[in-house]
């Protein structure tokens, strides 16, 4: 996740006499899970992505050695950081803040993670050479974060990183993975005091829900997104919204709060990464793309290996994808007043339509999945060319698109400008 101020500056500022908040770190929600717990038996790797920027696209980049693939801020011409990515050699790689992994006295704060993650994409293609460069860059970078790393070879390991220092956390040692899974939000096992860090909540949350679908064998892209990432259940709460039975008064509406909740009001983004079955078959390494909250968007599957991004998750400014959550998110959090703004408005998210508005969600994407699952099948056994992979992952996005406008056309006559 992007951190571009210190903490001094996270705090009140008075500028022109007005007084205003920059809301500090958001957190972010991870999984890096092996082969040998996964349904299809390639690896797999997850992260929300929380930040007080809403607005994010997809950027395809030449690198020293690899081609690219990444999340950038929209605002960002020439974006010098990336907030999660994967190359086309089936390298891929994401983050999430660790404070407890900073260091106060010396103004460290995790200010180059996204930078160095922009440079292990266009520079290496297994774990093991990203393990190298921590070793050849150590000491130059301001790094404060839990990276998660994934590889064709089925490497599937979290570093805790530190800017003299790492710790390798890999799912394929027993001791620390025993069957095959690592999670994280923003705290560091090996940080000084880890209580500095934060997300214990959803820490908790999200490794009972890994474990239950692991012991069910159901560990897949699909989990994640339609389970995992637009979680909204507090567990010190007992509360589960999705369940809970709505009042009769459509005046009074039932609310969520959304603060400490796996899909977060300042989730921006929902990345899944599957690993490619082996070297020889790199180009097969897929990356799911959520722009937006996760229960106002749709993933959709991008290939680094066709080179190009779909059109519409990027774009000049913003992506249309992107802008079209925003819309949704407006929708679902009405009250923009004092904190309101993270109270999410569950009567609207199950009523909309009739139908809800996660289902007509989950109708779209469960189309772009299947979709892609048959496509995969087939490239598995014959290699397609970057323009095939291009070709389909842009008809699999825009049909995408397009459903959800025809699904959400009142809320998107009040979409906001993109800025």
């Amino acid at each position: 996740m992007n951190i571009h101020r210190s903490r001094a500056s996270k705090a009140v500022l008075i500028a022109a006499g007005v007084a205003f908040l920059i809301q500090s770190a958001a957190p972010c929600t991870l999984a890096v899970i092996s082969g040998k717990a996964t349904a299809n038996g390639r690896a797999l790797m997850w992260k929300n992505r929380d930040t007080s920027d809403p607005n994010n696209k997809l950027m395809a980049f030449k690198g020293p050695k690899y081609d690219f693939v990444a999340v950038v801020i929209s605002e960002a011409l020439d974006p010098g950081e990336v907030w999660g990515g994967q190359n086309a050699v089936g390298f891929a790689i994401m983050n999430s803040q660790a404070d407890d992994l900073g260091d106060t006295a010396k103004k460290l704060d995790g200010a180059g993670n996204g930078a160095f993650m922009k440079l292990a994409l266009g520079s290496c293609a297994t774990v093991r050479e990203f393990e190298d460069l921590l070793v050849r860059e150590k000491g130059k970078w301001d790094l404060a974060t839990n990276f998660g790393v994934i590889d064709a070879e089925g490497g599937a390991c979290f570093f805790e990183t530190r800017r003299d220092s790492f710790v390798k956390f890999d799912t394929k040692d027993p001791r620390v993975a025993p069957f095959g899974t690592i999670v994280r939000t923003n705290f560091a096992f090996t940080a000084p005091d880890y209580m500095l860090g934060g997300g214990f909540d959803r820490f908790e949350r999200i490794g009972h829900l890994v474990e239950a679908a692991r012991s069910q064998g159901r560990i897949d892209a699909r989990f994640i997104l339609r389970e995992a990432s637009r979680d909204l259940i507090s567990e010190k709460l007992h509360s589960n919204p999705l369940t809970r039975p709505l009042p009769d008064d459509p005046a009074a509406p039932l609310y969520v709060h959304t603060n400490d909740t796996i899909n977060r009001n300042t989730s921006v983004s929902a990345l899944v990464f599957e690993g490619a079955p082996s070297r020889d078959q790199a180009y097969l390494g897929t990356m799911w793309v959520l722009l937006g909250q996760p229960v106002t968007g749709v993933a959709v599957p991008v290939w680094p290996a066709s080179g190009q991004v779909p059109s519409v998750t990027t774009g000049p400014k913003t992506a249309p994808l992107n802008d079209l959550a925003r819309a949704v998110v407006a929708y679902l959090y009405p009250d923009a007043r004092g904190r309101m703004y993270q109270y999410l408005n569950v009567t609207r998210l199950r009523a909309y339509g009739g139908e809800g508005v996660l289902p007509k969600l989950l109708r779209v994407e469960d189309r772009a999945m299947d979709r892609t699952a048959a496509k995969w099948t087939e490239w598995a056994a014959n290699k397609p060319s970057a323009a095939e992979m291009a070709n389909f992952q842009e008809s699999v996005a825009t049909e995408a698109y397009e459903a959800l406008k025809k699904e959400f056309a009142d809320i998107l006559n009040k979409m906001p400008p993109a800025r």
